[in-house]
This record gives structure tokens, sequence and C-alpha cells, in this order.
């Protein structure tokens, strides 16, 4: 059964959170002279640390209280905040499922956590036969599953997230970056159910906000308590929280241009199809598409040279790259240079 207090690495339980000037006054005051900021400019004030407003935006859209929800320096601060809080440098170990995301195995790195990677399946979901001895091993303490996968494109079965979660005594670290695109559910509704469940989105994907680098976890209000203890202090920037609050106060804005990616993906997909390099296209319910080709190490160089830019996953999955789902000019582009090659 699982224990959130046997999981969380016994320094981070014992750890005073620091608390800033602006979470001890959390009011509007005419005259702040607690943070020993510069009283000019303006930028010159600290940014929210709770990033509240934020969160109430988050909490009408996701339906999730607050209390059940962390903002983050991007979705990489979630990941790595995750190995800080619940493995021991050195001792602990962390899974997920090859291919997959990156940054994963970076972030296990820097912690130095030993992240075991089990291939998936032909058709890149999980085999739950291979995992079974992982689920019932003491010092594995995370898992994580990005669905949709990348870059893959595919959502991870949910009955089989759902056994993991049941079955797992460590925490289950559901990657969602792009789920906007899916036609599936988000996870978000299951974490009443589950309190070893943390939710992962990014306001980089859909929401088309790379550059401000903010990202969400959603899980049960003891997980999230550990998350807002580790942090740092102004981890969100001003800049960064507003550039936020601008697009979710502008939702239709948000759903056009969701529409006309999902439309584009379906017009790319359809014309790759008619290319006859192109040997297979993976399913995929993200903003991009997967695609093996005859040579992919060449097909890449080739339309470098045209000035046009892919993912060359060759390494991970043979011959293939992975093409973004881009404006329909940009798109158009991508397939009379396929056509010309």
């Amino acid at each position: 059964m699982f224990n959130l207090e046997k999981i969380v690495r016994s320094n981070i339980q014992q750890l005073k959170a620091y608390s800033s000037a602006r979470d001890e006054f959390k009011g509007v005051a005419d005259v702040y002279l607690d943070a020993n900021e510069n009283p000019f400019g303006t930028l010159n004030r600290y940014p929210d640390p709770q990033q509240i407003r934020i969160k109430e935006k988050l909490s009408e859209i996701k339906k999730a209280n607050l209390d059940q929800i962390f903002v983050g320096n991007g979705s990489d601060e979630v990941i790595d905040l995750a190995f800080r809080i619940f493995c021991e440098p050195g001792k602990d170990k962390a899974l997920t499922f090859s291919p997959t995301y990156g940054m994963y195995d970076v972030s296990a790195g820097i912690n130095n956590i030993e992240l075991i990677k089990q291939r998936l399946l032909a058709d890149f979901q999980i085999n739950l036969n291979q995992l079974q001895p992982y689920l019932e091993m003491d010092d594995v303490k995370l898992i994580f599953i990005c669905s949709p996968n990348n870059p893959t494109g595919n959502i991870i079965n949910k009955d089989d997230i759902i056994y993991i979660l049941k079955n797992f005594n460590g925490v289950v670290i559901i990657d969602e970056a792009y789920i906007d695109f899916s036609t599936k559910e988000s996870f978000i509704s299951e974490i009443k159910n589950y309190p070893n469940l943390i939710v992962s989105q990014t306001f980089s994907k859909a929401w088309g906000l790379a550059g401000a680098r903010v990202g969400t976890a959603y899980a049960n209000s003891n997980i999230i308590d550990l998350y807002n203890k580790v942090k740092p202090p102004y981890n969100v920037s001003s800049l960064n929280q507003k550039a936020v609050l601008v697009s979710l106060n502008n939702q239709s804005k948000f759903g056009i241009e969701k529409n006309i990616i999902l439309i584009e993906r379906a017009k790319v997909i359809d014309q790759l199809y008619k290319i006859p390099m192109v040997k297979k296209i993976y399913p995929t319910e993200a903003n991009f598409v997967l695609i093996e080709v005859e040579d992919a190490d060449k097909l890449y160089k080739d339309l470098v040279e045209k000035k046009i830019i892919t993912r060359n996953r060759n390494t991970v999955i043979n011959n293939c790259l992975r093409i973004t789902i881009g404006s329909p000019e940009e798109n158009q582009k991508l397939i009379n240079t396929l056509e010309e090659l």
C-alpha cells in the first residue's frame, strides 16, 4: 500500500522551507520595505512565489483545487524536483519506458539516480509482464510515463497506467506535455483516486509559450506541499507569470490555434502517405508525427540544406524523423521539398 512518508527522503521530510518576504505578507500595500528590493523600475519587485493568480485560473480550467496545483519553471523543474524529493542519490532508482523524453535520463544523471529504461513493445505500449518485477522493488521510487509519448506520438493505454498506479508503492508521474492535442482525457481527474499520482503539463506546446518556461504539476495536496517546500522561492518570473495569465485569459485564441494545428496535422499526414520515400507513418496524438524513411540521416541532411529542420530520431528508432506540425505555409514547404527530393 502506498505510504508517502516512506518514500520521501528523510532530509526532505525534516527540511524547513525558506519563507520569503512575499510568503510572509500576501496582501496589497502602499509601501514595501520588507524584501530589500530596489524602489525604482518596472521589474523591481519580486514575483508572487506561489503564483496564486495562475493557480486560480488553472483551478477553473482543470477542475483541480488550488492546493493540488504546482507551477514550475518549465515541466523540467517538475521532473527534477521529483528526483530531489523522492530519490536518495546513489541509492534509489527510477524507471521509464524507452524511447521517450530524454530529460528523464539527464535529470536522473544530475541527481545521481539510476534510471531503468524498459523498452516499449513494437506498438510503443508498455510490456506489463516485464514490468512486474520492478513494481515490487523497494528502491524504485519513481516511474515516468510520457503520454502522448515523445517521440512516438501515441497515448499509453489507460488500463496499463491504472494497473501501475494500483500495484506500485512509489510515485507515478504522467507527463502530459502534448495532452491538449489528444482525443483522450487527462489523468488529472484521477488524482482523487490515486495518492501516488503526479500529472505534469506545460505551457510550451499548445499554449505557445515555450519561451516563457512554465510547467505545472497536479497531485494531492501532500505531494504539492513537498514541491512547494523544495522549489526555489521565486521560481517563476513576473514576466513569465504575466505571459501565462494573458494566455489563460484568452482561451478562444488558444482554441483557434490548436484547431489549426490539428487540421494541419491531418493534412500533413495525408500528404506524407503520397511520398514514396516515406515507408511508415506512426499514429499520433501530439503536435508532431513520427515517420520511417529509407535513410533518415541522409534525408535529415538534405532537409537542412533546404533550411528545413526536423528532428532526426534514427539513434533511438531506426530510420525515423520526428516532424513538428508548423504553420500552413511551413508545412506546405516541407511537403513540396520532400516531393522534390
